[in-house]
């Protein structure tokens, strides 16, 4: 294959699916997803396949990657993402371990099923992470406990695996999306009082993930924040 590869979890819809547009003309895509829309939506693109797996099976994540079947992986994009709204007294045991197993045990399992053909491409990891990695508020503790333990991770990983791969954890602030309706909604925000003019696009989100792949050889982007205009 001449193109280079590149792999997307949540790849079907929000930032994961602006990522997938951004990247189509240079690599050869494979779209994350949790059910068979995954292989619809990549074929969508000029040169894709679709990746289904369930990211809350660590245990499963190594049998889907051995169908993958790749001796070099060039980026790989972790965009799949659950928020979790209860306050912290209220999460139950089940509900932390759901958001954990998205938001970090799949990064980690994930990345560490593909790290040789990554590092036989040298390739470049990208965590999609968020504001909340760098603060919590009331209602979203839980979301917020994840994402902070993601920054570690990508921080730890980027060490262990500096002159081999590159490591670039991207922060967006609040971004027009599923995750953002479903936040507002349960804020009691009415679907009519939406305005997605207050958040970030995917697409401007996709921009900066392009920004750390493209780094020159001599550079690596390690942390990026990107928010919208009006602060949010």
């Amino acid at each position: 294959m001449d193109r280079k590869i590149a792999l997307i979890t949540g790849g079907t819809r929000g930032i994961g699916l602006a990522i997938a547009r951004e990247l189509q003309d240079d690599y050869h895509l494979i779209i994350g997803g949790s059910s068979e829309s995954a292989h619809d939506v990549a074929a969508q693109f000029p040169s894709a396949q679709g990746f289904v797996a369930n990211l809350a099976d660590t245990d499963g994540i190594a049998a889907a990657v051995v169908e993958l079947g790749l001796e070099s992986l060039d980026v790989l994009v972790h965009s799949a993402g659950v928020v979790a709204h209860d306050p912290v007294t209220e999460t139950t045991p089940k509900q932390w371990k759901h958001a954990f197993d998205i938001n970090l045990f799949a990064v980690a399992e994930l990345t560490r099923q593909l790290l040789g053909a990554l590092q036989a491409a040298h390739g470049t990891v990208v965590t999609i992470n968020s504001g909340a990695g760098y603060r919590s508020s009331v209602g979203f503790g839980p979301y917020a406990t994840t994402k902070f333990a993601l920054r570690a991770y990508t921080d730890a990983l980027r060490e262990e695996q500096r002159g081999k791969i590159r490591v670039s954890s991207i922060h967006p602030g609040k971004v027009d999306s599923d995750m953002q309706r479903q936040i507002q909604t349960h804020r009691g925000v009415a679907e009519a009082d939406y305005d997605e003019t207050l958040y970030l696009r995917p697409e401007s989100v996709a921009k900066a993930v392009r920004l750390a792949i493209d780094a020159t050889d001599d550079a690596m982007v390690e942390s990026l924040t990107i928010r919208p205009v009006n602060g949010r």
